[in-house]
């Protein structure tokens, strides 16, 4: 297969530090974040507004690549599952997809509400989610 490279826009600046500790969802208590991008891609934030409800992709860099079955939900009572099947970050491509709502954009900075990524975490990409306005 051909290999494809990937470049971080930026990082997730968030109080979470420790994989133990985070959320597995947003709603399950995932605290704020802000979005920190290269000052290169400034113009590329053009025409979002806090407010805005966006698709965050992330590489999930501290996740396993290898695992290709999980119990879901780190549930040991569950049975086995491949990873396409779940919403594990241990997968042969840990790209993480989040939902987040835009409070404050202050320059390349973006505050989002409910992430559940890692401090540090690369970002892949921002993508606006489709309304009928868009």
């Amino acid at each position: 297969m051909t290999a494809h490279t990937l470049h971080p826009i930026g990082r997730v600046e968030s109080t979470l530090t420790d994989l133990a500790d985070a959320p597995r969802q947003p709603d399950e208590g995932a605290p704020d974040a802000w979005l920190v991008l290269d000052e290169r891609y400034a113009p590329a934030l053009d025409g979002l507004t806090p407010g805005t409800d966006v698709l965050l992709l992330t590489w999930l860099d501290r996740a396993d690549r290898d695992t290709l079955t999980v119990h879901p939900r780190g549930d040991l009572t569950r049975p086995r599952t491949g990873v396409f099947a779940t919403r594990s970050p241990d997968r042969p491509n840990p790209i993480g997809l989040h939902t987040v709502h835009i409070t404050a954009i202050t320059g390349t900075r973006v505050h989002v509400n409910g992430l559940e990524t890692l401090d540090g975490t690369p970002i892949l990409d921002i993508k606006p989610l489709l309304t009928p306005e868009r």
